[in-house]
């Protein structure tokens, strides 16, 4: 009620009320009310009271006469579409200025972007006045299309693709001409000249999933800004604001031959914000102007956004706080992401009903453009100006996020990781929009959670055959984007066609990411960003030579390495017929083994030989004439090969296989020791995922230690045993109780509560070491406790094994060898496990006798200790495993994640086939089997283990 409480007249006084009117938007300076709010001023008098109906007689007329007074006004006002006298603000007081810039939002709001044009321009929108065109003589080129006229079926199955002989010629950022002789007459009189000499030239690879830049390395607390965990959704961040464009593994990318990535915020997040596509050419070196984020993208008139999403484990494990925060399940997690869209759809639909408003004029509005910058990246998502990617591994993820897609009617380009695309297909074609998303996912990169241990490394070729498209990226720095197009190569070696694998990483992430008409292949119009390689780029070990990012070199002085001339994979059709699995075969016949490379050289072989098997054992290699006679008329199984190869089986030395199922599941794993000192032994477990996906692969036997903390830690003996062995009291199953005592002196160190430093960690094994010698065990020690290990290893009859990286630790432990032998008098049987930058100190090493196990076989700048490694050509003259056996280290290859365990062969394949005559294939097989057990004193490498391979395992096409 306005007037209770206002002092009332005497009964025989006539009433006398003022009322002040508050206009233009001003406030009463006494009551402090807002605009046309009528006030009443308080009589000056007051006497008796009055008869009460009277007075509400009187307050009820006055007030009908200020009604009829105002609505009396407002009919003579002029016409509302009529701005008042001050131009700068509408009859509602708005700023009609600012009103106006909302009008043109509004156009800005319904734009639908459009996939940048390639053909028609005449220069390169990032190319920089002053840089020479290039010709590339004698390419051998692979455009990335099929031939004209090859209709849309036959070219998915590889009819019209094919390399070509070709010049190509790059001028303003830009391909201009790809013709088989251009004559150097008709161009540019500046123009440069590389003669590729029938090297293989490819568009530049496209990596469509990367924290490069986000995720710095070496990792470092004070550079990881891939994530913003202050909240689950947070549509609004933007990757770009937190990239390093001097983060050195941006230039190690490129040197694989990657020229674009998209840079993803991390998956801690249900919605993790905007993402950007950048060419890895940065500063003046690379051609550029200056050194920004900025001036790294790949559109410089961004006419696409990018989004990353994610679903499953990792947002639930970060924000799931029962009774604190969520979500804390997949249920959870849904509603989080509807809620979300549900208000960025209610801005959505705000939005157009003013702009719907607006459109015939903004004096009349009432209110300016409703925006909310929380909502407005996730608004343009709905309205179809973002190019969505979300991180879904499992069904329940992929089928509720296909969910969201219908009912708030958004498109989503990939899923990523998605592994367990293949098992759904029917799924993604349900998405949104009629286009089925893409799998962005790794082809054996596996085993490291649950949603990670049901994938299969023939994801790839099954979503191919179901028409939808494989892309494989690298997830830097969980892989090395240095060598993405590896992870293509595999692609193809798990029954993917070579065209789609190398489409994978070129054509078609350009065109999810909608730089189809400027980025993934090799023909004018194109931005002029080229590799050529020094062998197929699906082959083992392929290297680029040069790499331009917009028609620009990007190394002055690149490494080539010294190999045979490039010969072109012929695609292997017979690759795309997914295998069977391991068969038990008592007794069985191979023909056509070409290669025999056991340890031991067999003499009598020819071009074509037999290999035959009996309960288990070569019994024969040759020509065995008599045998296959037998064989025929026992109608024993005989298998035709068509380049078999014969090689000992492979071992793996210090990963977790048979002490963890599933890295971030305790429940599988043995567990952390900490101050315990443990054998591996004792905690055994077979038959899992990794164990058997090992011995598929060949590895059939591995040397395995407990862990200290983190998985890559060792801390006890390790124990070696056969992964195909169902139970640790199999016969044989164990080969070696106690192979070697491990002690970790990487940066997880000083997670052991006795060692909160390196120095520390270093001084105690030192002291425990001297200790063992001075105070040897006696009759009544425990066998199995650490003295006695200790004193094994002081009197040389036990293998020390370090997991280290650091050169300056290594030092520490060069000197700490020395000490111990001065005193003990005997050799310390020492391996350095890990040992990224070993390299700095191979001959010192050579010199004390200490042996190398390389894990990963390829180490990059993942941690501070491991920040100097060896990247390999075209930026270095060779890799840690090269330095070393150039030094004559005893040296062998581990895995730096268990998923490595399958690509054994392949690493060694790369070692032999990069390292410019160091080793041969016996010799590559070598550091994969045969150097181990010469690092260990007192354990055999059991015998009788041997592989068939159709295929040298050395190469991509083996299985």
């Amino acid at each position: 009620m306005a007037f209770l409480g206002i002092p009332q007249p005497p009964k025989s006084s006539v009433l006398n009320l003022t009322f002040t009117t508050i206009t233009g938007g001003e406030m009463d300076e006494k009551s402090g009310l807002p605009s046309y709010q009528a006030v009443a001023e308080p009589p000056r008098w007051r006497r008796h009271k009055p008869r009460r109906a009277r007075t509400l007689r009187f307050l009820a007329l006055g007030c009908l006469c200020f009604i009829a007074f105002a609505q009396w006004k407002q009919l003579a006002r002029p016409a509302a579409s009529v701005p008042p006298s001050n131009a700068e603000l509408t009859l509602h007081g708005l700023s009609a200025k600012r009103l106006q810039a909302d009008l043109a939002t509004c156009e800005k709001l319904r734009k639908k972007p459009q996939d940048p044009i390639g053909a028609g321009r005449d220069r390169n929108a990032r190319y920089i006045d002053g840089h020479a065109p290039t010709l590339i003589k004698n390419a051998t080129v692979w455009v990335g299309e099929p031939a004209k006229g090859t209709s849309p079926e036959a070219a998915r199955k590889g009819s019209g693709f094919r390399w070509t002989t070709s010049d190509v010629y790059l001028e303003h950022g830009l391909i201009k001409r790809v013709e088989s002789s251009i004559a150097l007459s008709s161009v540019s009189g500046d123009t440069l000249v590389f003669d590729a000499r029938g090297r293989p030239l490819t568009a530049g690879i496209i990596d469509m999933h990367s924290h490069a830049g986000v995720g710095s390395l070496p990792g470092l607390e004070g550079w990881e800004d891939s994530n913003e965990m202050a909240s689950d959704i947070t549509p609004y961040v933007r990757s770009i604001d937190g990239l390093l464009p001097s983060d050195p593994q941006i230039q190690v990318i490129k040197s694989g031959g990657v020229t674009t990535s998209l840079i993803l915020p991390g998956s801690a997040n249900n919605m993790g914000g905007e993402a950007y596509v950048i060419k890895h050419a940065v500063g003046k070196a690379d051609g550029r102007n200056e050194t920004s984020a900025a001036d790294m993208l790949a559109d410089p008139d961004r006419n696409w956004r990018f989004m990353k999403m994610a679903c499953g484990e990792n947002p639930k494990n970060v924000y799931g706080k029962p009774g604190k925060q969520g979500p804390t399940s997949r249920m959870g997690e849904s509603w989080e992401f509807r809620h979300a869209f549900e208000q960025a759809t209610k801005l959505v639909q705000e939005q157009d009903d003013w702009c719907d408003a607006a459109a015939s004029g903004v004096h009349h509005m009432k209110s300016y453009l409703p925006q909310e910058i929380r909502w407005e990246s996730l608004g343009a998502l709905l309205r179809d100006q973002i190019r969505l990617n979300t991180h879904c591994y499992t069904i329940p993820d992929l089928e509720a996020f296909v969910d969201h897609t219908n009912e708030f009617k958004f498109k989503v380009r990939a899923f990523h990781h998605a592994h367990q695309t293949y098992l759904v297909p029917e799924i993604l074609k349900r998405a949104y929009g009629g286009v089925p998303p893409a799998s962005a996912l790794f082809p054996d990169t596996m085993w490291y959670k649950v949603e990670a241990n049901t994938a299969s490394e023939y994801a790839g070729k099954i979503l191919y055959d179901n028409g939808l498209t494989p892309v494989y990226v690298s997830d830097n720095p969980v892989l090395n984007a240095q060598h993405v197009v590896f992870e293509a190569a595999k692609g193809y070696k798990y029954g993917l066609p070579y065209h789609a694998a190398l489409a994978s990483v070129t054509t078609a992430p350009a065109e999810l990411l909608g730089f189809g008409n400027r980025l993934g292949k090799v023909k004018p119009g194109y931005d002029a960003d080229i590799v050529v390689w020094d062998s197929d780029p699906l082959s083992v070990g392929a290297t680029p030579v040069q790499v331009w990012i917009d028609g620009t070199a990007q190394f002055e002085d690149p490494v080539e390495l010294k190999k045979p001339v490039a010969e072109l994979i012929v695609p292997d059709e017979s690759l795309a017929k997914l295998p069977e699995g391991p068969m038990p075969m008592d007794e069985v016949v191979f023909t056509g083994v070409s290669r025999v490379l056991l340890n031991n050289e067999v003499h009598g072989l020819s071009s074509s030989n037999a290999v035959v098997v009996s309960k288990g054992k070569i019994t024969c290699i040759g020509a065995c004439e008599s045998e296959l006679r037998a064989a025929s008329k026992a109608k024993t199984r005989i298998i035709n090969l068509r380049n078999g190869h014969l090689t000992e089986s492979f071992t793996v030395f210090g990963s977790k296989i048979g002490l963890n199922a599933i890295d971030a599941e305790d429940d599988t794993d043995n567990g952390p020791s900490g101050t315990a000192f443990t054998r591996a032994e004792d905690g055994l477990a077979l038959d899992t995922f990794k164990t058997n996906g090992s011995y598929t692969y060949g590895v059939t036997k591995a040397i395995s230690a407990p862990r200290l903390s983190s998985l890559a830690s060792h801390h006890g003996t390790s124990v070696g045993f056969l992964t195909g062995a169902r139970t640790p009291l199999a016969p044989h199953a164990v080969f070696a109780s106690d192979a070697a005592v491990h002690y970790t002196l990487d940066l997880s160190a000083k997670a052991h509560p006795d060692t909160p430093s390196l120095s520390a960690a270093i001084a105690t094994l030192r002291r425990k070491l001297l200790h063992a010698h001075t105070s040897p065990p006696t009759n009544q020690t425990d066998p199995y406790s650490e003295p006695a290990y200790l004193h094994r290893v002081v009197n040389g009859s036990l293998a020390l094994a370090l997991t280290v990286h650091s050169a300056d630790t290594i030092s520490a432990i060069l000197k700490l060898k020395a000490t111990i032998e001065s005193t003990t008098h005997t050799p310390l049987r020492l391996i350095l496990l890990g040992a990224a930058e070993a390299h700095l100190l191979a001959p010192d090493l050579a010199a004390a006798n200490v042996s190398v196990v390389l894990a990963p076989a390829f180490s990059y700048a993942t941690t501070w200790d491991q920040r100097r490694a060896l990247t390999g050509a075209p930026l270095t003259n060779g890799t840690g495993v090269d330095k070393l056996l150039e030094a004559g280290v005893v040296t062998a290859l581990g895995t730096g994640e268990d998923w490595s365990v399958r690509e054994l062969g392949l690493l060694a394949g790369t070692v032999w086939r990069n390292g410019e005559g160091r080793v041969d294939e016996r010799g590559a097989l070598a550091l994969v089997g045969r150097r181990v057990y010469e690092m260990l004193p007192g354990v055999e490498e059991p015998e009788g283990h041997f592989v068939v391979w159709e295929g040298s395992p050395l190469e991509v096409g083996a299985g």
